[in-house]
């Protein structure tokens, strides 16, 4: 800010950018990104990084003001690093850029702490805006996942706290257990395995999860893509075998 005088001014500060890091474990979406974010005056991507280990290791550095966190990442995906940022550093912001737009990973993500969900295939201003709400205090939903997301809701809502609750405990106390807190999969993922490797078909497990059929493949195809096999049970066999679940 610049105060002027009779005859002279005086610099007596600057505004203050928030400060941004990017973690994705794409290069090229990273540095596109970047030129776009730097393009803004109140904004500076400070850093970047491609797994959710390396996000609480630059956080630590940096001290950024909001991390733009993608929900895929190697080593520790977006939804646990998000956890730790939030327990570690309760002042940075996360704002979780995806490219799924189901309601369950909305809710893990925000439960974990995120103060935002936007998709990859939004527009840049939409995107620096969603920004700006967060950093002044706000939560920011990506249009296209809102209505899923209160269809969710509604669900929840109509079957009582006492039937979720019910439900819900009946999900941990069956017969097959996820044990691999170190896996690339996220939590709901988990529990879609562990649900399959029951031998449950993708409507039982929709009712069991309070999520639609359609997500729950979404869920079964992800999983084949990150355990990279070509049907579910080869999905479950190899879970098994590496003591990611257990009977």
């Amino acid at each position: 800010m610049i105060v002027w005088g009779r005859s002279e001014f005086v610099i007596t500060s600057v505004e203050k950018k928030v400060k941004l890091l990017i973690a994705d474990d794409h290069a090229l979406f990273r540095e596109g990104l970047k030129r776009i974010l730097n393009m803004e005056d109140d904004f500076e991507v400070v850093g970047e990084c491609g797994d959710g280990i390396q996000v609480v290791e630059q956080c630590n550095q940096l001290l950024p003001d909001v991390v733009l966190m993608d929900i895929n990442m190697p080593i520790e995906n977006g939804v646990g690093a998000t956890e730790k940022l939030r327990n570690i550093f309760p002042q940075v912001k996360v704002i979780i850029l995806s490219i799924h737009d189901d309601e369950s990973y909305v809710f893990e993500t925000l439960r974990k702490g995120a103060s935002g969900y936007l998709l990859k295939d939004m527009e840049a201003n939409e995107l620096i805006n969603a920004i700006r709400t967060v950093v002044q205090g706000h939560a920011y939903i990506h249009p296209k996942v809102t209505g899923k997301l209160i269809n969710q809701l509604r669900r929840m809502t109509y079957m009582g706290e006492d039937d979720v609750a019910a439900a819900s405990q009946q999900v941990q106390e069956a017969g097959a257990r996820y044990v691999a807190e170190e896996s690339p999969l996220t939590r709901r993922e988990a529990e879609v395995l562990r649900l399959m490797s029951e031998g449950k078909s993708n409507k039982v497990i929709g009712e069991c999860l309070f999520i639609s059929e359609k997500t729950v493949k979404n869920h079964v195809s992800s999983i084949l893509q990150k355990m990279e096999v070509d049907d579910r049970t080869q999905a479950v066999i190899n879970a098994i075998k590496i003591g990611w679940v257990t009977i």
